[in-house]
């Protein structure tokens, strides 16, 4: 399972790396230490935190920074896999938007999808394709 370092965090929960660390020093966001002594945080539970974030900004709770998309990519982790018997469903949760995709199994199964994961969605007309970030 993949760790992200609170920076790269930040970005993909479309806050500051000081809002992100102040959730992780009140408990809000579970991080753990990496080998160098980084604070990291899970891929799995950043994908569940995303998408509690979400939820809450929805309902207004949290006030979430305005969210733009360079060239209509959306960077951000995935945050539900769908397998069925030839397609897939991606979800993606990209700050503080929802991002859903419709693609092959296959696709999914050689791109390594899954909760946790780093992904970034790309929207062109209604079709959205889901590249990885590394």
């Amino acid at each position: 399972m993949p760790t992200y370092r609170m920076g790269r965090v930040a970005q993909l929960l479309g806050v500051s790396p000081d809002t992100a660390r102040r959730w992780a020093d009140s408990g809000r966001l579970t991080t753990s230490r990496d080998e160098h002594g980084h604070r990291v945080v899970e891929g799995a539970a950043l994908a569940a935190f995303a998408v509690a974030l979400a939820e809450d900004a929805s309902a207004g709770a949290v006030e979430h920074p305005r969210a733009s998309s360079a060239r209509n990519s959306f960077p951000g982790i995935v945050t539900k896999v769908i397998l069925g018997d030839v397609a897939a469903q991606v979800e993606i949760q990209a700050g503080p938007h929802r991002v859903v995709s419709l693609l092959t199994r296959e696709a999914v199964e050689e791109l390594g999808l899954a909760p946790g994961v780093e992904a970034v969605a790309s929207v062109k007309s209604t079709n959205v394709t889901v590249e990885l970030t590394t």
